[in-house]
C-alpha cells in the first residue's frame, strides 16, 4: 500500500537525461550530477532540500555527490540526505549513485584530517552511519596528503571496496603527477580508480595542462565541480551585484573584486551564449561537456529552477570552430 503523499518519481526521467560511461568502467553517470556542498546543511531549508533532490531525480540526475564535511556544520548534509533518502528514495536506492569523500578536517586532533588509514576508515564508517547506508557507490580521497605515503591512502580505498563499504573509489583535487601514481597503485591492488573530481570551468582550466590527457589515456572518468565559477558564469552579475549574492557577502570562495575584475569577460561570454540560444550558465556547462573525456558536470542548486535550467545544457554541447575561437579569445583577453 502506497503511503499518502509518498514521492513517486517521474516515469519519463530517463528520457530527459543523457549518460556517459565512466572511463573504462561499466558505470554510466548522468551528464549532470547534483552536488550537496551547499543548501543541504542543518541551517538550510529541509523542505527545499527534498524538493531539489526530487527535481534532480525527476530529470534523470541519478548521481548525488556528498562529502563528510558538507554542511554546515560538517556532517549535516549527509545526515539530512539520509533522512530524505529514507523518506523519498528508499525504493529507488538501486537507481542512485551516491558518493562521499574524506580528506579535509572533520574532527579535532591528529586523526580527523588528511589521508591516513585511521582517518579514512573512521570517516567512511561515520558517513555510512549518518546516511543510514550499507555502502556508498563511490568513495573519494578528497585531496592529496603529501605527508602520508600514497600507498597507505590508496591501500585504504582498496580496503573499503574489499570490505563492501564502497563499490568504486576515486580521487579529487590531485595534480597529474600524483594522480598517475595513485592510478598505478590502485590498478596493482586490483581496485582501479574509477573517477577523478577536479575543479574545472571556463575561468579555471588547469586540468587541460596534463590531467585531461592522463584521464583519457588511463581510462579514468572525470566529474568537474564549480562549472559556473561560484556563480560568475551566470547572468547573476550582468546588471550589478545583487545584495544577497555570494560575492557581496564575501564568501571564502568569491568576493566583489573578483567579480568586478571578470565582469567584462562575463558580459562578452553572455553575448556568445545568447547567439547560441543559451543562458550563460547553460553555455558554461555545455562548454565542459563538449569534451568526451568528461563524464559528468557537478552542479549545485538552491532552487529547482536552477536545476531545470542546467538540464537544458545537455541538448547543445557542440561548438563551432568560430564559437570556440570567440570563447578562447574572451577568456585569454
Amino acid at each position: 500500500m502506497t503511503k499518502l503523499n509518498a514521492y513517486v518519481a517521474d516515469e519519463n526521467r530517463y528520457e530527459k537525461m543523457k549518460y556517459r560511461r565512466t572511463g573504462n568502467s561499466g558505470l554510466l553517470l548522468p551528464e549532470l550530477s547534483l552536488g550537496l556542498w551547499h543548501n543541504f546543511g542543518e541551517n538550510d531549508d529541509f523542505k527545499n532540500a527534498r524538493n531539489l533532490l526530487k527535481c534532480a531525480f525527476d530529470n534523470g540526475i541519478t548521481h548525488f555527490d556528498l562529502a563528510n564535511n558538507y554542511g554546515p556544520p560538517p556532517g549535516s548534509a549527509e545526515k539530512n540526505f539520509g533522512k530524505i533518502l529514507k523518506k523519498d528514495f528508499k525504493s529507488y536506492r538501486d537507481e542512485l549513485v551516491i558518493s562521499t569523500k574524506a580528506g579535509y578536517g572533520m574532527w579535532p586532533g591528529p586523526y580527523g584530517d588528511l589521508g591516513s588509514k585511521k582517518f579514512l576508515v573512521a570517516s567512511l564508517d561515520q558517513s555510512l552511519q549518518r546516511m543510514k547506508l550499507d555502502y556508498v557507490d563511490i568513495f573519494y580521497h578528497h585531496r592529496p596528503d603529501y605527508d602520508t605515503p600514497l600507498e597507505e591512502t590508496m591501500g585504504t580505498l582498496d580496503l573499503m571496496v574489499r570490505q563492501g563499504k564502497a563499490l568504486y573509489v576515486g580521487i579529487s583535487n590531485y595534480q597529474p603527477e600524483e594522480a598517475a601514481k595513485a592510478f598505478k597503485i590502485l590498478k596493482d591492488l586490483g581496485t582501479p580508480c574509477l573517477i577523478h573530481q577536479p575543479k574545472y570551468n571556463m575561468f579555471d582550466r588547469w586540468i587541460e595542462n596534463g590531467l585531461l590527457d592522463l584521464l583519457g589515456n588511463s581510462g579514468v572518468g572525470a566529474i568537474c565541480f564549480s562549472p559556473l565559477a561560484q556563480g560568475m558564469l551566470t547572468d547573476k552579475y550582468i546588471n550589478g551585484l545583487p545584495k544577497d549574492s555570494r560575492a557581496v557577502k564575501d564568501s571564502p570562495f568569491l568576493n566583489t573584486n573578483q567579480v568586478l575584475e571578470m565582469l567584462p569577460k562575463i558580459n562578452s561570454l553572455n553575448e556568445v551564449a545568447k547567439n547560441r540560444n543559451q543562458t550563460l550558465a547553460q553555455m558554461a556547462i555545455s562548454w565542459i561537456l563538449k569534451d568526451d573525456r568528461i563524464t559528468s558536470v557537478l552542479i549545485g542548486a538552491s532552487k529547482t529552477e536552477q536545476i531545470l535550467d542546467s538540464v537544458k545544457a545537455i541538448d547543445n554541447t557542440i561548438f563551432s570552430a568560430d564559437e570556440l575561437e570567440k570563447v578562447n579569445g574572451i577568456i585569454n583577453s
